[in-house]
């Protein structure tokens, strides 16, 4: 994407080759990075609540995943082009206005007692995640120096942690903190659904407040629409971004995306009923969704660590070496029982910190005015999140094994191994 700025003005300026000098939009961008990241975590609290509700299977409670990342497939695309057309910041308040209904959607999910009602809200709000974060990873690489871009990626994603880390907190004392000791197994007919109405109530409140704070932010966000005094290039057609795909590295790039969002996912949505197992810590729900955020805070303190690594090292053979560590920890846990099980589980978090940012910088590499329409291919593959957990929990229920399913994360982990020494030098602007 194509961008100028007026030197003259307040705004920023700079280029989309040089990046620009904004150091106050980079702590917005700090805080979008927080919120989309908060949200989409508390996903792993509201797997086993509604689970527990509706007595859910494990692959039907992945759902939720599905729901929530199947619309990065259809929304991405559309997302990058209203950049294109509407600009950076004008995106971002669209994106958080969606976010905001998809909030509000829980509403009549919980009125009628409703497993789709729930699924098609969190689709909705996985629309408006899906708008922020395609205006998100593009701009904190535009906004200062090209040669430090995976660093500063990696470093705004360490508030996406942060947001991971805390919402779960909350969440967990929330959500599962009131669940009501009855076995929804035992109930049928109007008995059932008025447990399910009552119970889902603690669902609402927490996305309802959610929705007031989203609706705050994007009218600040309107407020700065024309911060960057954007003029955007409109050449081609919406999907001239897929032509992108002919290039090889971005194209395995884009793949392990998919990859990576799959097998992260896929592990934290398993954590509460992995550590709830006799033969891991065999605690409460509650219990362990406390555990959770051990999870995203290992991804947190290593995105600040890995901000500083990225920039004594090759970007390659730093993802190299985490999705190693990754796969190591995962055979640990598969084959161990007890706190050895559980808490190498937890630790894949701090070999996940990295990924992200890191493949997308390294897919991205030399994209050039093309980096917009990049985001919006690469945020398409994070429907990963909707794949890999599903199909983790159908072979958790084929095997009747947690600790068997998590060979589906470790094989992902594999292929972005891979990638890393194949992308490890750098590549010139195209």
């Amino acid at each position: 994407m194509a961008m100028h700025i007026d030197t003259q003005s307040t705004a920023a300026h700079g280029d989309a080759q040089a990046g620009y000098d904004a150091p106050d939009l980079r702590v917005f961008v700090f805080a979008l990075f927080f919120i989309f990241g908060g949200i989409t975590s508390l996903n792993d609290i509201i797997i086993p609540k509604l689970k527990e509700l509706f007595t859910l299977d494990h692959a039907t409670a992945m759902l939720v995943q599905s729901a929530f990342f199947f619309a990065y497939a259809l929304f991405s695309i559309p997302a990058a082009a209203i950049v294109r057309k509407a600009g950076y910041m004008r995106t971002a308040s669209i994106g958080l206005v969606t976010m905001t209904l998809g909030c509000l959607a829980f509403i009549p999910a919980s009125a009628n007692a409703s497993f789709p009602l729930f699924l098609g809200a969190l689709f909705i709000l996985g629309a408006g995640i899906t708008i922020v974060q395609v205006v998100a990873n593009p701009l904190i690489s535009l906004l200062g120096k090209p040669e430090s871009a995976a660093g500063r990626l990696t470093f705004a994603q360490g508030f996406n942690s942060l947001g991971t880390t805390l919402f779960p907190l909350v969440g967990s004392a929330i959500i599962l903190g009131g669940l009501a000791m009855v076995d929804p197994a035992t109930l049928s007919g109007a008995a059932l659904d008025a447990y399910r109405a009552e119970s889902s109530r603690t669902v609402v409140h927490t996305y309802i407040g959610l929705a007031i704070a989203l609706l705050v932010i994007a009218g600040v966000v309107w407020t700065r629409r024309n911060r960057l005094n954007e003029e955007q290039e409109h050449s081609g057609g919406m999907f001239h971004a897929f032509t992108l795909l002919k290039r090889p590295r971005f194209a395995m790039g884009t793949a392990c995306i998919f990859l990576y969002v799959g097998a992260e996912v896929a592990i934290g949505s398993l954590i509460v009923n992995y550590l709830m197992q006799p033969s891991v810590f065999g605690i409460t729900d509650k219990a362990a969704g406390d555990h959770v955020p051990f999870y995203w805070g290992g991804a947190l303190i290593g995105r600040f660590i890995g901000a500083y690594i990225l920039t004594r090292m090759s970007p390659g053979k730093v993802l190299a070496g985490a999705a190693t560590g990754a796969i190591a920890l995962l055979l640990i846990s598969a084959n161990t029982q007890g706190a050895v099980s559980g808490w190498s589980l937890l630790a894949i978090g701090l070999m996940n910190s990295i990924m992200f940012p890191t493949i997308f910088s390294l897919a991205s590499e030399g994209l050039g005015k093309r980096a917009a329409e990049g985001s919006g291919v690469i945020a398409t593959a994070i429907v990963g999140g909707a794949v890999i957990p599903y199909l983790t929990g159908s072979l958790a229920d084929a095997s009747n094994s947690l600790h068997f399913a998590l060979t589906l994360p470790a094989v992902c982990y594999l292929l972005i191994a891979a990638y890393g020494l194949y992308a490890r030098r750098s590549v010139a602007i195209a």
